[in-house]
């Protein structure tokens, strides 16, 4: 029996996003036809994309005419922290192309983009690894509630209706500059702590007051280092590849995260190094220390991370060196 689903022509969402633009090249060097959504004329520069089609989640029509002809979707695109687009956009937007899939009855698989944000990490305790059967607990915001509700309904109609439907819950993603826009006191501001918002000590007022910079350590009360795990862009595009088509990925939520998470003092110490700046500490009170356990990715996509957080430090100065331009993300998380 095959191991491959017969797919060939996929719509994906969020193809000028983060994730999105950094995939589109690979599917169509992998051979496939792709038809990629974007929101509002954004760029998407990727020479071999089938069409390129303009449209929003919010139009119910949008699905029927997007998922004409096509084997396969991969869902990527989603509106971030804002209270007044994300049910509308997220959920109901997912349910159409959910329905839809259905409905038409020649979508192969549809592969949904999912978060750790269903966790709860950072803002709550998790004293064991976070695997796949973790139930969810989203953390206060309307990403994390998305994102629960986004998988709610691709479990409904997974058991109601049969699609066949994988679930990629991706750690926090780096790419470009990223880890330095977070962990770097000048940012730019990149996720939380902000941490010209939290300094408190004379010596952290001191470098916010005069511009100065840092790589930013997260401590706990206890002085001891955080904890996190996150996960570098070229991973995440390998764990799309290797779920689309994959017959054993159906029906699963997977785990995408770094080969292993990494504690602050490491994390701070790598970039004062290779920056030559020095390293300033923080205590932040609201921090949980996490990370995530994969091993049933590795075993059942193949999943095989290779950045771990050094790997993902000097791609982000390789990327500064070489001149390029930051494309800063709707949503600093």
């Amino acid at each position: 029996m095959s191991k491959e689903l017969p797919i060939k022509n996929i719509f994906l969402t969020g193809g000028s996003g983060k994730v999105g633009g950094a995939l589109l090249p690979e599917l169509v060097k992998a051979g496939y036809k792709v038809r990629a959504l974007r929101f509002d004329n954004e760029e998407i520069n990727c020479p071999g994309v089938q069409e390129i089609i303009d449209g929003d989640l919010r139009d119910k029509t949008l699905a029927h005419r997007m998922l004409k002809d096509m084997d396969a979707v991969i869902h990527l695109a989603n509106c971030k922290e804002n209270r007044d687009l994300f049910l509308e956009s997220n959920v109901a937007g997912t349910f159409y192309l959910l329905d839809e899939a259905w409905q038409c009855g020649h979508i192969q698989q549809f592969i949904q983009a999912g978060s750790d944000a269903r966790a709860g990490i950072y803002y709550y305790p998790r004293p064991f690894p976070i695997d796949e059967n973790f139930p969810h607990a989203g953390y206060p915001g309307y990403y994390s509630l998305s994102k629960v509700l986004e998988e709610t309904l691709c479990e409904q109609i997974r058991i109601q209706r049969g699609l066949a439907i994988t679930v990629l819950r991706f750690s926090w993603v780096m790419g470009q500059d990223d880890i330095l826009a977070h962990a770097t006191l000048k940012g730019p501001r990149f996720g939380v702590p902000i941490w010209k918002e939290i300094a408190e000590t004379p010596e952290q007022k001191k470098f916010v007051a005069e511009g100065l910079d840092a790589a930013c350590r997260m401590d706990h009360l206890d002085g001891m280092p955080g904890m996190r795990h996150v996960v570098g862009l070229p991973d995440v595009v390998s764990a799309i590849l290797l779920a689309v088509g994959n017959k054993a990925a159906i029906g699963k939520a997977f785990p995408i995260a770094a080969p292993a998470p990494f504690a602050y003092d490491v994390l701070s110490e790598y970039i004062s190094k290779k920056l030559d700046i020095p390293v300033l500490r923080f205590k932040v009170p609201e921090f949980n220390d996490f990370r995530h356990d994969i091993s049933f990715s590795r075993s059942v996509l193949g999943y095989n991370p290779v950045y771990d957080i050094f790997k993902i430090v000097d791609d982000a100065i390789a990327f500064r060196k070489a001149g390029k331009k930051r494309i800063d993300p709707k949503y600093i998380g």
